[in-house]
């Protein structure tokens, strides 16, 4: 049997002068699945997505998702990307096990929280907004970390820099004063900044419909670290949400951040979803 994509309509434009195309999965002629590729951006070396992939229950376990993963990938390279991506839920073993044997290598994962209580913060700390005075010089620090991540997880000097950029962009479009934005450093008692958080409110919605906030960046100085201060900078995420009525807190770990995921896993935050990706050089 053959099996090939089908477009689901027209193509439309994507976020950010991307593209985006929903197509049905054929088998023979008949429908038996869909999925949709996002690029986001129409030239240069960026990244690409493959999602909302579904095969129906009787074309199940007959390589029929593989076939559709490899043309989708096809797509992608022909659209001008470098890396496609994917994104899996968290207890899908069968669609996680589909990833890496196509290849894909998890890069992040989600992780998230319900959120209950106000937190407590250390006696002798506190915190305030990040200054229009100060926000230069964080941003470039953001800017250059985030970066650093993106080539640990394997992407491209290249292709780091400009998502780097373009993310950041896209987040603080107008900096701290970008609506829904929470950035805030750490003082100890002398005012000297230990550390910053950076929260997007009413980020995402969750099925049921409640805004789920995301926490975009922890960083703790580094002549200030391994005292519990990047627990206290969550602390801080979690009690800005809740005072701005959101009761559910989200966040992106880099795979290899082992450390980072212990804190976030004993403050009780549990994956939800594995990111990987997949160079299509």
């Amino acid at each position: 049997m053959t099996t090939t994509l089908r477009p689901d309509g027209p193509e439309e434009a994507g976020v950010g002068g991307g593209r985006t195309q929903r197509w049905h999965i054929m088998v023979n002629g008949r429908r038996a699945g869909g999925l949709r590729t996002n690029a986001w951006a129409r030239t240069g070396q960026y990244p690409g997505e493959i999602c909302e992939l579904e095969v129906a229950e009787p074309d199940r376990r007959r390589g029929r998702a593989t076939v559709a993963v490899l043309a989708a990938e096809e797509v992608l390279r022909y659209w001008g990307c470098a890396r496609a991506q994917v994104t899996v839920p968290a207890g899908a073993t069968v669609a996680l096990h589909l990833a890496h044997t196509l290849g894909y290598t998890e890069q992040m994962r989600n992780l998230g929280k319900d959120l209950a209580q106000l937190p407590p913060i250390p006696d002798g700390l506190t915190d305030r907004p990040i200054t229009a005075e100060e926000y230069p010089d964080w941003r470039r620090a953001a800017v250059a970390g985030y970066r650093e991540e993106l080539l640990t997880a394997g992407l491209g000097p290249d292709e780091a820099t400009a998502r780097a950029e373009n993310d950041h962009r896209r987040a603080l479009p107008v900096g701290p004063g970008t609506v829904g934005t929470v950035l805030r450093h750490l003082l100890d008692a002398d005012g000297r900044v230990l550390g910053s958080i950076w929260v997007t409110l009413h980020q995402d919605r969750l099925p049921d419909g409640s805004p789920l906030a995301w926490v975009m960046l922890v960083k703790v100085a580094p002549e200030h670290r391994g005292r519990g201060h990047g627990r206290t900078l969550m602390h801080i995420a979690e009690r800005e949400c809740l005072r701005a009525g959101v009761r559910h807190l989200g966040l992106n770990v880099f795979r290899d951040n082992g450390v980072a995921i212990g804190l976030y896993e004993s403050l009780g935050y549990r994956t939800t979803r594995h990111l990987l990706s997949k160079p299509l050089g």
